[in-house]
């Protein structure tokens, strides 16, 4: 059959990755095989009937559009926030997620029942050893962010907290973006055990994330991609 092996990719695709449409598989299956065009894709992945049907949108009060600034450096603005969930039985557990404005990267996610100012301050020892810090640390006004272990630490490490306005998450939009893949994609997807399930989970999402995800406002390359790019190029231009 011609299309046998393209068909048996994009089932293996749409079975790992079953909210992320059409456009996420194209991209991710050119790479992988450039000879296959969208047109053929398309045709294949609409006989095997897995157009996502789209929910109709709720009409939402306008809000101020407020110009986010996209660095033109990695490491200039971190954006920061919490998430909350429920494991299997119905112990409650929160997520605290790390992403880097310049190339969307997720740097952390950090799964527990429990996370305080102290333990904001564990989490950016870990990732200064790993990774280095960031000029900036955007967050909202959580009583976590508001703590003095932590906003202490950042200051000692020459790292500065800018807070969005209460009640305009637009503010930090890129982490509310961030917030709502892993949502689709990782929590309403599963049942989850126990903690170690969710920490297995968001590990291995977040490598596929980083790596072989495209983004549309990355130029449609993969948070890695992006920042290997600009790595490499002195002419690197930030897309507007």
């Amino acid at each position: 059959m011609r299309d046998a092996e393209l068909i048996a990719e994009i089932a293996r695709y749409v079975e790992a990755h079953p909210s992320r449409g059409f456009w996420k598989c194209s991209d991710y299956l050119r790479k992988q095989q450039p000879g296959w065009n969208p047109k053929r894709i398309y045709r294949v992945y609409k006989a095997m009937k897995l157009n996502l049907r789209r929910a109709a949108k709720r009409r939402l009060p306008k809000r101020e559009r407020v110009p986010l600034y996209v660095p033109r450096l990695p490491d200039t603005v971190w954006s920061v926030d919490f998430m909350s969930d429920a494991l299997a039985c119905g112990r409650r557990f929160r997520t605290f997620n790390v992403v880097d404005d310049f190339n969307r990267e997720a740097l952390h996610i950090e799964v527990d029942t429990s996370i305080n100012s102290q333990r904001l301050v564990r989490v950016f020892e870990q990732i200064k050893r790993d990774h280095g810090l960031p000029q900036v640390v955007r967050s909202d006004n959580g009583p976590e962010f508001l703590g003095e272990a932590f906003t202490s630490w950042l200051k000692t490490n020459g790292v500065a907290l800018q807070y969005i306005q209460p009640g305009k998450p637009n503010q930090n939009a890129f982490i509310e973006r961030f917030n709502r893949t892993f949502r689709e994609e990782v929590l309403d997807l599963n049942l989850f055990a126990c903690l170690d399930d969710v920490r297995e989970a968001a590990h291995w999402w977040m490598i596929d994330y980083n790596e072989a995800r495209s983004h549309d406002s990355l130029g449609g390359m993969t948070p890695v991609e992006y920042r290997n790019k600009y790595a490499e190029s002195s002419t690197f231009e930030v897309p507007a």
